[in-house]
């Protein structure tokens, strides 16, 4: 049976609700989420498997790719540039916020493209649109705890010792998905009725990327500015990500709780638009 078969047999055998019933509360989206498991567990492998499908190297891409972009970073940045990095060792400052930013960046693109490319699907069969979108933002977990790895490495190199802070990177994975989540439905659905979203990601994802303190840390940023780069939900995020690795650099509590605020609003608000666009899905896609 082809995947697009499996599918359709898998959202078939669901209790669901009609086309015409979307979700439309956080309770009903739950539901739908318990009750399509199964759909949205093995959507989540397909992609897992299509990502890696006909590769050479495979999985080891997860660590070459923000392993290959710290090494530019730090030759042009670290040693030329000379940008600053707050007394963190420059392969462990940039990597420490690539690992992040490249599944987040890799993520919203997938994502994006979600519904338009799984039309076929979306026009044969109801089930919760929103799997789609999530279902890709899962699949790139296992190329950032490959990526991860990493950094547990060079912990060794540098000989530093952890501490409690790795506690929280589960939780900053969490918050990591959910913007992924946020930001990967919003863009799916305008990709349905809007097919310049596929230029403007690409767009979006360079600005981002400069307006994140990835390249650079927070504290070179004048006090003036320092309140446009808090409403950046990444950038808590990021700088919370770089702090659990580095022994002597503070968690910014207010700044990371601020981010989370961010993010859990925009979610909300991207799920509410998602679920009054998805009764005309089908039609436009």
């Amino acid at each position: 049976m082809s995947p697009d078969g499996a599918v359709s047999a898998i959202a078939s055998s669901a209790d669901a609700r009609t086309h015409t019933q979307p979700a439309v509360s956080a309770a009903e989206w739950l539901g739908d989420l318990w009750r399509y498991r199964e759909l949205f567990f093995f959507l989540a492998w397909r992609d897992v498997k299509i990502r890696y499908r006909q590769t050479v190297l495979g999985v080891a891409w997860a660590i070459l790719q923000p392993f290959l972009t710290m090494l530019f970073f730090v030759v042009l940045f670290g040693r030329i540039v000379k940008v600053p990095t707050d007394g963190i060792p420059n392969p462990l400052f940039y990597y420490s916020a690539l690992a992040p930013w490249l599944y987040f960046a890799g993520t919203l693109t997938l994502c994006g493209n979600s519904l338009v490319g799984n039309s076929s699907l979306i026009t044969k069969v109801y089930f919760p649109r929103m799997i789609l979108p999530a279902s890709t933002a899962v699949a790139g977990l296992i190329d950032l705890g490959i990526s991860t790895l990493v950094l547990v490495g060079m912990l060794v190199y540098y000989g530093i010792a952890p501490t409690w802070k790795l506690l929280l990177w589960p939780v900053l994975v969490v918050l990591l998905v959910a913007i992924a989540v946020a930001f990967g439905m919003l863009l799916s659905a305008l990709n349905v009725q809007y097919r310049d979203v596929k230029y403007v990601v690409p767009f979006l994802l360079q600005l981002w990327l400069f307006a994140t303190p990835i390249i650079y840390p927070k504290s070179i940023i004048p006090a003036r500015y320092a309140w446009l780069v808090m409403l950046n939900p990444l950038s808590g995020l990021i700088e919370a990500f770089r702090a659990i690795w580095v022994p002597l650099r503070p968690i910014e509590w207010h700044t990371l709780g601020l981010s989370a605020a961010i993010i859990v609003i925009a979610l909300s608000l991207s799920a509410l638009y998602f679920s009054r666009a998805e009764e005309i899905f089908s039609d436009v896609v």
